[in-house]
């Protein structure tokens, strides 16, 4: 099966949503939390090194030394970016929120870490990050043929999905939020490396079958635990990242042959639905690594995307105290007030942050195929109407080609690469295409994130249908932020009807496609709810 297949049955319409199995059952409710029982236990240390970064500095290239690679500064990472961020209770129910978001709350996406000798052990070693506790477990001790320089001051970060955390609530569409929810993590790693002046890159000579093995997830389970897919790896440090771009997977292959693997991963449900269609799709979308890629996916020598020079400042100062308090209260809203408003600056500020290249954007290796269409209903300065904001310069154009004729196309003076299409109330329209929800109307606005689908992935390959939603998790990841500095809250919308959105732009076929909505305003409390640390640190965590 083509992604194209999977992605044509998995849309909602007005008339059917998405095959999925219709009810929660809540005998089988996955686990939150995986764990690999009898791996040796690393306690991360609970110290904060970064309180006093101002929360801009995430969106600028290091200006200052990195901090070194040790045990607290790695804690410090993962606790600001794969940590748990609170706990919610109704009644007698409680969970836990983290720091990367998740649909439905439901966090398929694992961490796991690789380190040289000293980082974290006398060895090289494979560790599995378990946010609960904030502890690693070590799975294996790799080779010391990988003993060497190349470790100094870097390590690497490897994020998978469990996708039947996924399926048991969401059914056939599932796929597409694991892929979503992987960016979000890029994004919420970019943060916290950014926060201790490190820098960040994917590395895309790792194919899915030299991930899989470096992570022992081909290892048997002897109690038939739920696979675990290999998403992405990311080298984290620096100052400089580019040995690791030109990295031979190989070595580090051959290296985990021999190696122990230690724990036993947990099954996360007593009883599974099968979802055919997710296992198809995911053989399909299989990456199979590149050897040297451009940003247009052509087989040249790998440009290292945070070598990009730093954008010019916009003027606007944000207003949160510091990255670390931003990223430790982002939380998604459930419920907007419908008459709270948003500044220009703000807004404009926001909207700089989305284009390269300044960070996150130093992290994929590909241009950007992602611009947004916004349902704006109450900006200061704007008209309310909907919006088109292109990411990349030039790509008005492409999407103006593809879209309704009768759009305007007006140059927002105020904000570069926003153009007004149509002024009019759009609360209505934009919450009918989201499935209906008050959330997509009551906020400032709605956004719908559109890619440049069919020839994107007819040029790469399946596996870049993947990388399209990581691209919209991390715009998602943004604008989570943005909201949280802007003293509002943001949410990500999965369910919106996939076609009337692009019928009501005027796309006529799969050059482009909507593939995440997003919506942000002043949040409703629910006063069922209590709220406590993630942590029991007693370290200021926002509630």
């Amino acid at each position: 099966m083509s992604v194209f297949n999977y992605h044509d049955r998995t849309k909602h319409s007005f008339h059917r949503f998405a095959r999925s199995l219709g009810y929660l059952d809540w005998a089988s409710q996955p686990d939150p939390f995986r764990r690999y029982r009898g791996a040796p236990i690393l306690s991360l240390p609970r110290t904060s090194l970064a309180s006093e970064v101002p929360y801009s500095r995430l969106y600028e290239p290091p200006s200052t030394l990195p901090a070194p690679v040790t045990v607290d500064a790695i804690g410090e990472f993962l606790r600001c970016s794969l940590g748990l961020s609170a706990w919610k209770q109704a009644g007698e129910s409680r969970w836990a929120l983290r720091v990367n978001p998740s649909s439905g709350n439901l966090h398929p996406t694992e961490g796991y870490v690789v380190t040289g000798p000293g980082a974290l052990a006398p060895h090289p070693a494979v560790f599995h990050y378990a946010p609960r506790e904030h502890v690693l477990e070590e799975r294996a001790e790799l080779g010391w043929e990988l003993d060497d320089q190349r470790w100094a001051g870097t390590f690497l970060v490897a994020l998978t999905s469990i996708h039947w955390r996924e399926a048991w609530k969401y059914g056939e569409r599932a796929y597409r939020y694991c892929q979503h929810d992987a960016g979000h993590a890029l994004g919420a790693l970019r943060a916290a490396a950014a926060m201790l002046g490190w820098r960040m890159t994917l590395l895309p000579r790792w194919s899915d079958a030299d991930l899989a093995t470096l992570l022992g997830l081909e290892q048997p389970s002897p109690d038939d635990a739920e696979v675990e897919a290999p998403d992405c790896l990311v080298a984290v440090g620096g100052p400089d990242l580019s040995h690791w771009l030109e990295a031979d997977p190989s070595l580090f292959v051959r290296a985990v042959h021999a190696v122990r693997w230690q724990g036993v991963p947990n099954r996360l449900s007593g009883e599974h639905v099968a979802w055919p269609l997710i296992e198809e799709v995911s053989r399909s979308a299989r990456f199979p690594g590149l050897a040297d890629v451009d940003r247009t996916g052509t087989a040249v020598r790998v440009r290292p995307a945070f070598a990009l020079p730093a954008p010019e400042s916009a003027g606007v100062q944000a207003p949160a105290p510091s990255a670390r308090a931003v990223i430790l209260g982002r939380r998604s809203a459930v419920a907007f007030d419908g008459s709270g408003r948003l500044s220009l600056a703000s807004f404009s500020q926001m909207l700089g942050r989305l284009q390269p290249p300044s960070p996150p954007w130093d992290v994929p290796w590909w241009d950007p195929q992602v611009h947004l269409v916004f349902f704006v209903h109450r900006v200061d300065g704007l008209l309310p109407g909907i919006y088109a904001f292109t990411r990349e310069t030039g790509a008005d154009r492409s999407l103006r080609s593809e879209c309704r004729p009768d759009f305007l196309w007006e140059p927002m003076q105020e904000v570069d690469g926003l153009f007004l299409l149509a002024p009019l109330d759009c609360r209505s329209l934009a919450r009918r295409l989201s499935c209906d929800q008050d959330i997509a109307a009551d906020g400032f606005f709605g956004a719908a994130m559109v890619a440049r689908f069919d020839e994107s992935i007819r040029a790469r390959g399946d596996w870049f249908y993947r990388n399209l939603f990581w691209e919209c998790g991390m715009i998602g990841q943004v604008l989570y932020l943005e909201a949280e500095a802007a003293g509002a809250r943001a949410t990500g919308i999965g369910c919106y009807y996939d076609d009337p959105v692009h019928e009501l732009l005027g796309l006529g076929d799969r050059t482009w496609q909507s593939l995440y909505h997003f919506s942000m305003g002043t949040p409703i409390g629910d006063n069922r709810l209590t709220t406590s640390p993630g942590y029991d640190w007693g370290e200021p965590d926002a509630t």
